[in-house]
């Protein structure tokens, strides 16, 4: 299902432009911007870079910051978000990270990811946002789905005017 309202938001003004990075989510939130019928007057592209060698070479992850969380945490998140603008020249990046499963080695108890938002301003610094998303209880499929589904909410929400 794409994300119902976005293609207006971004419509303007201003005009923006948005890409994706995703580790976790394995290109379920590039699958639902795309969806949205004239996706391409917005969307720049997106990437799933699923190991840290990739976080770090394509979209300048921080790789000790990363190595130390095991490249899922919303800071983490965040450097996706905003390398994804700078990679694809976007205003607006989006990100997911987490473990789509439980892992003993990696001490996960359940599934669970991050998103994040990147907002890039010429002339001033990224505006960013990140969130957590617990899947206790759920699927592999089923936790990626509702961190696809919550990055795309706050996308929505974070674009959407404040109330007058």
């Amino acid at each position: 299902m794409p994300a119902p309202g976005l293609k207006s938001l971004l419509a303007g003004p201003p005009r923006l432009t948005l890409a994706v990075a995703e580790s976790m989510t394995c290109g379920l939130v590039q699958a639902r911007i795309g969806a949205i019928s004239g996706a391409s007057d917005f969307f720049q592209g997106g990437i799933t870079a699923y190991s840290l060698d990739q976080k770090v070479r394509h979209l300048g992850v921080d790789r000790i910051a990363a190595e130390a969380v095991d490249c899922v945490s919303g800071p983490i998140a965040a450097q996706m978000a905003r390398g994804a603008c700078a990679l694809f020249g976007a205003d607006l990046g989006v990100a997911t990270t987490g473990y789509a499963e439980v892992s003993d080695h990696l001490r996960t108890p359940h599934p669970y990811g991050w998103w994040a938002l990147a907002r890039i301003r010429p002339g001033k610094d990224a505006e960013t946002l990140f969130g957590r998303v617990d899947c206790p209880g759920v699927s592999r499929t089923e936790a990626q789905e509702r961190v696809t589904e919550a990055a795309l909410a706050a996308l929505i929400d974070w674009l959407r005017p404040a109330p007058k």
